[in-house]
Parts: C-alpha cells; structure tokens; sequence
C-alpha cells in the first residue's frame, strides 16, 4: 500500500451504547463514544471522545441547543446549531437544522429543512501536502 493511498474509513456503528430518553434534558456539553440517541434535549454541544469515529442519532422529538461534531449523523429532530459530520450526514423528513451544515457524504429527505450553509468537506490533504514539500527539500 503506498503511502498516498486513502484509507476508507470505517462504516457507519450500527450499535447505539448510549440513550437520552424522551423528556431527559442535558444542560451542558456531550461526550460520547460509539453510538448514541437522543430522544430528549441536550442544551450543549454533543461530540464524540477525541474525535474518534461515532454515530448520533437524533430522533423525531428530539432537540440539541449547540455544536453537533460527529463522523456519522442521522437527524430527524431539530438542530440550532453547526452541524459538522466528518463522514456522512442523513437529513430524514423531519429534520430542522438551523446553523451551518459540513458534511463528506450527505443523504437529505423530501422535507428536511435547513437555514445555514451546507459545505462539502474535503478529504484531508494538508498532510500530504507538507509531505511533498518535505520530500522536494
């Protein structure tokens, strides 16, 4: 494998470790690993331990207040706020987004509404960049 070949990177967890119930509030900030669901609200940002791979789940009556910054996302609730999905991002029929969208992959249903920018995210290059320069020195 040399070394400018792309790792694929790891399908989405299927497994949910962590629930937020419905009529659960968390006031404050989210660090999961894995999986998670919400079903309650988070009034917080909600992200994964050391950026490591992860998929959120926010269902129907759900609700996050803050930053979502997670690799893999599925959204059938509400969002006031960034949404930055690393990898994929579903937007179901009922999600609302109100902030800004940064996905790679992005799968969006009939009805999904978002107000903000939604920005494709390049895979990173920087790395391979200063690699080259290094090498041409």
């Amino acid at each position: 494998m040399s070394m400018f070949e792309r790792k694929k990177s790891p399908p989405p967890q299927k497994r949910i470790d962590s629930l937020i119930g419905a009529g659960t509030v968390v006031q404050g900030n989210v660090v999961f690993a894995g999986g998670l669901r919400i079903d309650g609200a988070v009034d917080g940002k909600v992200t994964t331990a050391s950026n490591a791979p992860g998929t959120l789940v926010i269902s129907e009556h759900a609700r996050v207040d803050g930053e979502v910054k997670v690799s893999h996302v599925v959204i059938n609730g509400s969002v006031s706020g960034p949404v930055i999905a690393n990898d994929y991002l579903e937007l179901q029929a009922k999600a609302r987004v109100n902030g800004d969208v940064v996905y790679r992959a992005l799968e969006m249903h009939v009805g999904a509404i978002v107000h903000g920018k939604l920005t494709h995210a390049e895979p990173e290059t920087a790395s391979i960049v200063e690699l080259k320069r290094a090498i041409g020195e």
